[in-house]
C-alpha cells in the first residue's frame, strides 16, 4: 500500500502519538459489536436493556448472567493484525497513548502498555456499593457473587447507559489528545461522545488527524488522511512503512 510521503514523514519525527480505537477494530477479531443481534438465549433481550444501573437493580441476576456470557465470547477471540501493529507503533514513539472504547482488553492481551479504558473492561468486576475491584470471584452460577470487603453485589467495570466515564481516565484522555502532535481515529463511527470530541480536540491544537475506518464517517471531512478498509490490513502496512 503506498501512503503519502507527507505522512510517513511526520510519523517519523513525531514524539507524541495518540490512537481511538472503537468496535471496528475488535470485530475484524470476530467479536460482535455491543448492538449486533443477540444470540440464542439472550436474543429476545435489547443489549440497551440490560447494560444499565436500572437493569441490575430490577434483576442483578438477568443482568449478571448476560455479562458472564459476553466474557465467555471474549475468551474465545484473540488480538489481530492490527492490535499488534499498534504494539509496535508503541515501541518506536516517545510517547503514545491509546485510547480505547472497547471493552473486551484485546489491546492489554495484545501488549499495548499505555491503554486507556473509557468504557471500563468486561474482564473485571467490581462492587456495586464500595466500588472495590476484583479478578476473581466465586463460580457459584446460582446467584450474583458478592464482595468480599462489605458484601455488596458485585457487576462488571464497564460503563452503563446513564453513568458517567471514570473521571481519571477522561481527564487523561483528554489532556493525551490535547498534546497529540498525531491523533489516529480508528475503527470508530465518530459519533459517540465524550470519546468522539477527543479528535477534534486534538485538531485545535494543531495536531495531524489520521483516520483508519471501514467507510467515510462524520469525522472524514475534518481530517488530514483518510484510510477507509480493515485495520488490521493497513495498519501493519503503515508500521511496515516506518521501517
Amino acid at each position: 500500500m503506498n501512503f503519502p510521503p507527507d505522512l510517513i514523514r511526520f510519523l517519523t519525527k513525531t514524539e507524541r502519538i495518540v490512537v481511538l480505537t472503537g468496535a471496528g477494530v475488535s470485530q475484524e477479531s470476530g467479536l460482535s459489536t455491543f448492538r449486533d443481534s443477540q444470540d440464542g438465549l439472550w436474543a429476545r433481550y435489547k443489549p440497551e436493556d440490560l447494560a444499565s444501573p436500572e437493569a441490575f437493580t430490577r434483576d442483578p441476576k438477568l443482568v449478571w448472567d448476560w455479562y458472564a456470557w459476553r466474557r465467555e465470547a471474549i475468551k474465545g477471540v484473540r488480538p489481530n493484525a492490527g492490535h499488534y501493529a499498534l504494539v509496535e507503533m508503541e515501541k518506536k514513539i516517545t510517547e503514545f497513548t491509546l485510547i480505547t472504547q472497547n471493552v473486551d482488553g484485546l489491546h492489554c492481551l495484545a501488549g499495548s502498555k499505555n491503554v486507556l479504558e473509557l468504557h471500563g473492561n468486561v474482564l473485571r468486576v467490581r462492587c456495586a456499593d464500595c466500588g472495590t475491584l476484583t479478578g476473581t470471584w466465586g463460580d457459584d452460577t446460582e446467584s450474583v457473587p458478592r464482595c468480599e470487603k462489605c458484601d455488596g453485589l458485585l457487576r462488571p467495570d464497564v460503563v452503563w447507559f446513564g453513568e458517567s466515564l471514570p473521571r481519571a481516565e477522561l481527564e487523561s484522555a483528554v489532556s493525551a489528545a490535547r498534546e497529540a502532535q498525531i491523533f489516529f481515529s480508528i475503527g470508530t463511527s465518530g459519533v459517540v461522545q465524550p470519546a468522539a470530541a477527543l479528535a477534534h480536540a486534538a485538531r485545535n491544537n494543531g495536531s495531524v488527524i489520521v483516520e483508519i475506518n471501514a467507510e467515510p464517517t462524520p469525522l472524514t471531512p475534518k481530517v488530514d488522511f483518510a484510510f477507509h478498509g480493515k485495520s488490521g490490513e493497513i495498519l501493519p502496512e503503515l508500521v511496515k512503512a516506518l521501517t
